[in-house]
C-alpha cells in the first residue's frame, strides 16, 4: 500500500487531509511538527509527504533543502497561505515538487498527492495473475475481464498480495502496509478483509491460507 505522510500543525487540517488521502486507499502517517516527522521519515518507506510551511519547530521549506541536499529524493507537496510568486519559486527551489495554497480543495490536494506518488515509481502499472489484473494507476481490478467494486482497503490488501505472488505474506507484514499507525495490530482486520475479497474475487479461489504464517496468492 502506498504510504504518505501528513505535516501539519493544525490538527483539525491534518485530520481532514489525512482523511481525504485515506479514502482514496492511501495509508497515511501524520506529524504535528519537524521533529516527529523526521523521526517517522527515518524509518519509513514513503511515496510522497505533504508539508505546511510553518511549523512550530521551523520552516519546512529549510528542512526540504537540508534532506535534498543529502540526496533525498521523496517528492514534496508544500501547503501554504502564502500566495506570492516569490514564495511559490522558493518552494520549488528549496525542493519542493508542488505547491498548493491554502485555502484549497482537499479532493485537488488528493488527485496532486497521487500524481506524485506515481512519479516517485511507488506503485507499478498493472498487477497479474491468472485471470486476475490488478490496475495500480487506474484502481481497478479485474477477473476474467469483469470489472469489480473493491473497498479501497480491499484494494490494498490485494494489491500487496498479487505484488508477493507465491509468497506467503504475514499478517502483520499486510497491517504494515495496508493499515496506519491507528490501527489495533492485535485487531481482527486483516482476516475480515480477506473474507470480503475472497466472497468478491469468486471460484476457484486466488487467496490461501497458510497455516501459522498468513496469506497468499499463487500457488499454495
Amino acid at each position: 500500500m502506498t504510504r504518505v505522510m501528513v505535516v501539519e500543525d493544525d490538527e483539525d487540517l491534518r485530520v481532514a487531509v489525512s482523511a481525504a488521502l485515506r479514502a482514496e486507499g492511501l495509508r497515511v502517517d501524520a506529524a504535528p511538527d519537524l521533529a516527529s516527522a523526521d523521526r517517522a521519515l527515518a524509518g519509513g518507506d514513503f511515496a510522497c509527504v505533504v508539508f505546511d510551511r510553518m511549523l512550530p519547530d521551523g520552516d519546512s521549506l529549510d528542512y526540504v533543502h537540508a534532506r535534498r541536499s543529502a540526496g533525498w529524493s521523496v517528492p514534496v507537496l508544500f501547503l501554504t497561505a502564502r500566495d506570492a510568486l516569490a514564495d511559490r519559486v522558493a518552494g520549488f527551489e528549496h525542493g519542493g515538487d508542488d505547491y498548493l495554497v491554502k485555502p484549497f480543495s482537499v479532493a485537488e490536494l488528493a488527485a496532486r498527492v497521487g500524481n506524485l506518488c506515481r512519479r516517485s515509481g511507488a506503485r507499478p502499472t498493472v498487477l497479474r495473475h491468472a485471470d486476475l489484473e490488478v490496475d495500480c494507476a487506474r484502481r481497478e481490478v479485474r477477473r476474467g475481464g469483469v470489472l469489480l467494486t473493491l473497498s479501497a482497503k480491499e484494494f490494498a490488501v490485494l494489491e500487496h498480495l498479487v505484488a508477493r505472488v507465491d509468497q506467503a505474506v504475514e499478517r502483520g507484514e499486510l497491517i504494515e502496509h495496508c493499515w496506519d499507525s491507528r490501527t489495533d495490530p492485535t485487531a481482527n482486520v486483516v482476516d475480515v478483509v480477506v473474507r470480503r475479497l475472497r466472497r468478491k474475487l469468486g471460484e476457484p479461489e486466488l487467496i490461501h491460507t497458510v497455516r501459522g504464517r498468513g496469506y497468499l496468492v499463487g500457488t499454495p
